[in-house]
């Protein structure tokens, strides 16, 4: 099944780097700054993050001299947590949102999924990379453990596409799930450590976050960003095998139903 799905993809790698490069275009056309809004709106988040937390309401990190690191903490979290609501909120709806596209024209469907994760995984690049420019700048660049991301991120984004592909299946033939995880992703953002570090939390709370597949992602970040360490890999698999469950459970609702996806949309 994979082999087939990977050459097919491979096959109309041209329809999705076109479609990636047209919706980035799309996003600022008839702006007057253009492209440059994709670094003004980070920066200004960023900015905001700093004055507000480290020099406003002086907050600090239990072991962190730094004046920015609740800044850098809470900065790490809401980029990493930004890339993965964007991924599952716009897979949730990818096929409802290109219905017209699908009646009309013959590609792999699969093609909109990863479109979707790419033109995200640009934009969370961008956003990134001008966080770790705030962080040289302020001397804080985590070294070289910042390559403990890369695996990082391939596990949120196998969690995320798994968890989209599965819900945007559903979505087709029960719209209420998408409004219903509308709602759950807002309690989700705030029982995830993003604003706070998890040991605030009674212990009786603490051991629940176990449970969560997105709290391992989100302090792996922290962890690297923060205080320069390389993530506990361990607390990462079961998040991984979930991902990898979630990506066999939608391929294959997909496959099952592809047929009936068009005539439901």
């Amino acid at each position: 099944m994979m082999p087939s799905v990977i050459r097919a993809l491979w096959n109309y790698r041209g329809f999705i780097l076109g479609s990636v490069k047209r919706e980035f275009q799309a996003k600022y056309t008839n702006s007057i700054l253009g492209i440059a809004w994709t670094v003004i709106q980070p920066l200004a988040m960023i900015i905001v993050y700093t004055v507000i937390f480290s020099q406003l309401m002086k907050s600090r990190l239990p072991g962190v001299e730094s004046v920015f690191g609740y800044s850098i903490y809470l900065c790490a979290g809401v980029i990493s947590w930004g890339f993965f609501s964007e991924v599952v909120g716009r897979a949730q709806n990818v096929f409802i949102d290109h219905a017209n596209l699908l009646k009309k024209l013959s590609f792999p469907r699969l093609c909109l999924p990863v479109i979707l994760v790419m033109s995200a995984g640009l934009n969370f690049l961008i956003i990134f990379g001008i966080f770790v420019a705030f962080m040289l700048a302020t001397g804080t660049f985590p070294g070289w453990a910042i390559l403990a991301m890369i695996p990082v991120l391939v596990i949120q984004v196998v969690f995320s596409i798994g968890l989209g592909i599965t819900l945007g299946v559903l979505n087709v033939f029960f719209r209420d799930i998408g409004q219903l995880f509308g709602v759950i992703l807002q309690f989700w953002f705030w029982l995830t450590p993003i604003v706070y570090p998890v040991n605030v939390l009674p212990e009786s709370i603490q051991h629940l976050m176990k449970y969560n597949p997105m709290s391992s992602i989100i302090s792996s970040y922290q962890n690297i960003m923060v205080y320069g360490q390389v993530p506990n890999w361990i607390s990462l698999w079961p998040t991984a095998l979930l991902g990898l469950l979630l990506c066999l459970w939608g391929l294959r609702l997909f496959q099952k139903h592809s047929g009936e996806l068009v005539d439901e949309l």
